[in-house]
């Protein structure tokens, strides 16, 4: 154990040597960052010197006072206030880089482990209770805005303090310094990739780690100007959260948009403030802090899309879940059908039933099927191929044959939109059986069939102006042809190629006058639909 301890300290004093030869201003200006409450890790990334090798626990203030003794004979002798801060946390990053912090459970430290494999270790136990299968990941962090607000404080610090040293412009704060936030993503990234198994960069798994730093976000609300505080009461008296509640996993996602609207704010108003008034308004260094931040990690992956066909082959079976007043109507919908199925093998949150178009719960669709789309939120596993084979066959081989899809496969969210334009350009075919107030005879059922491309002028069907806009639309029926029903003097089968948008049953029937022409106008007699089956939805995608 001790060998291990002097070989960290080795590495620890090696990173300093190599950052005193590179970039270190003067020890004593370094000395003096450490001193007024900065942390070893801040200091390498305010002088450009910070890499993936600052991860080392043994970097501690100690080791970089112990480091600046040796090499700068100012600061020998006497006790040194930066080595008796064991109970204050970095004036800047706030802990966040340093080895400790709350979570819901209290303080966790790293009790003999580095505190970056200490963080990993917490979200790799995140991930795995969640029960996600990972082969790759993305960091996502959120700061509290103070953090920028002291990083901010300390440059202009050391500006007033040592702006007349010739070192100072090139050897304080140079271009290449790193955030608080890079330096963390820096720090972790590679150790949870080694403890997950799995590879870091810009990827649909989502690794959130959110600080908060309460008492001292509290502070900088009172101090910022009065404009903000304006702000905020606004945002309170209006619930504090404008945004329109897409995809939001629960009221934990809403709080953390209202947080980063707020903290956007927050970073604007200090972008405004000038340098002076700055100096005016905050503490210059920032003071100490003895309360590590609140840490949350949550998990979130970017919805899959599962696209298919289905077919319905029941008249009560709705495409969506349908309750009026407290009754269900029907005895099952297609999207619950389809939905659960999907989400109990993907393992999501929840799920999103999309389709082109959709028919009535007393129709059927058969044919080739409707093409559809399931969108799944936060889904613990993506499915494989065998997958996506056994959800179909668990919905085919249910018991009660309502529902059958085909061609089920993974798919990207591109087509989404394209489901959602070829809604307007698709043509669609039905099969309706109809009766008929006279007998129709054979020149009856030649001049239907002749009939092609015809246009039809509907207003919005009485039985939906209760929900639609009453509005006018021309529509095309392409094709039509006719066959008596055997044995029947007044029932026959109408087939038929329309326009997607098309209302069939006020084709037939007329709708009072409010669909011209109809089959009872082209007839000259009244005419119903009894039955009517949609048989093909012509779109080039999801075959």
């Amino acid at each position: 154990m001790a060998e291990t301890s002097a070989s960290a300290e080795a590495e620890a004093r090696s990173i300093l040597e190599r950052a005193a030869e590179s970039s270190f201003p003067p020890l004593h200006a370094v000395h003096h960052l450490l001193s007024v409450g900065v942390c070893v890790r801040c200091i390498l990334r305010l002088v450009g010197a910070y890499s993936s090798a600052c991860s080392y626990a043994s970097l501690t203030a100690s080791v970089l006072h112990s480091f600046l003794e040796e090499h700068d004979d100012s600061i020998k002798g006497g006790s040194c206030p930066c080595l008796s801060m064991n109970d204050a946390y970095c004036s800047v990053c706030l802990g966040v880089l340093l080895p400790a912090f709350h979570r819901d459970g209290g303080l966790e430290t790293p009790n003999g482990i580095s505190h970056i494999d200490n963080v990993s270790s917490m979200i790799s136990q995140v991930v795995q209770r969640e029960g996600y299968q990972v082969d790759e990941f993305s960091l996502e962090i959120s700061l509290p805005p103070v953090i920028a607000a002291n990083e901010r404080a300390i440059r202009l610090y050391m500006k007033q303090k040592y702006v007349n040293e010739n070192w100072f412009k090139d050897k304080m704060f140079p271009q290449q310094t790193i955030s608080v936030k890079e330096a963390l993503r820096l720090l972790i990234a590679p150790s949870l990739e080694t403890l997950m198994n799995a590879k870091h960069g810009n990827n649909s798994f989502r690794i959130r780690l959110a600080y908060t730093h309460g008492d001292a976000s509290q502070k900088l609300h009172s101090l910022l100007p009065n404009e903000h505080s304006r702000k905020r009461k606004t945002d309170s008296r209006n619930g504090g959260d404008t945004s329109n509640g897409a995809h939001k996993r629960n009221s934990a996602d809403g709080n953390n948009k209202q947080t980063s609207e707020s903290d956007s704010f927050i970073y604007k108003t200090l972008e405004g403030i000038q340098d002076q008034e700055f100096c005016n308004v905050f503490q210059l260094p920032p003071e100490k802090v003895f309360k590590p931040c609140h840490l949350v990690i949550s998990c979130l992956r970017s919805p899959i899309y599962l696209g298919g066909r289905y077919l319905k082959l029941s008249r009560n079976v709705s495409q969506s879940c349908w309750i009026i007043d407290d009754e269900r109507m029907g005895e099952a919908s297609v999207e619950e059908i389809v939905g659960e199925n999907v989400r109990a093998i993907c393992r999501g949150d929840s799920c999103k039933f999309h389709a082109a178009g959709r028919e009535d719960i007393d129709v059927r669709m058969l044919g080739s099927g409707r093409p559809f789309l399931v969108e799944v939120l936060n889904v613990r596993s993506i499915p494989s191929e065998t997958e996506v084979q056994q959800i179909e066959e668990r919905i085919n081989n249910s018991e009660k044959k309502y529902v059958r899809v085909q061609n089920l496969k993974l798919v990207g969210n591109e087509i989404w939109t394209m489901m959602r334009e070829g809604e307007a350009e698709k043509q669609k075919q039905y099969t309706a059986l109809i009766w008929t107030s006279r007998y129709l005879t054979d020149d009856d059922l030649h001049n239907i069939s002749i009939t092609k491309d015809m246009e039809i002028v509907q207003k919005t069907p009485i039985r939906v102006l209760h929900r639609r806009s009453p509005l006018e639309r021309k529509r095309i029926i392409h094709w039509m042809e006719i066959e008596k029903v055997t044995g029947s003097s007044s029932y026959y089968l109408l087939h038929l190629c329309t326009q997607a948008g098309t209302y069939i049953k006020e084709f037939v029937h007329g709708d009072l006058g409010r669909t011209h022409p109809s089959i009872g106008a082209i007839l000259g007699c009244r005419a119903e639909i009894l039955q009517l089956d949609v048989t093909d939805v012509k779109m080039d995608f999801l075959q």
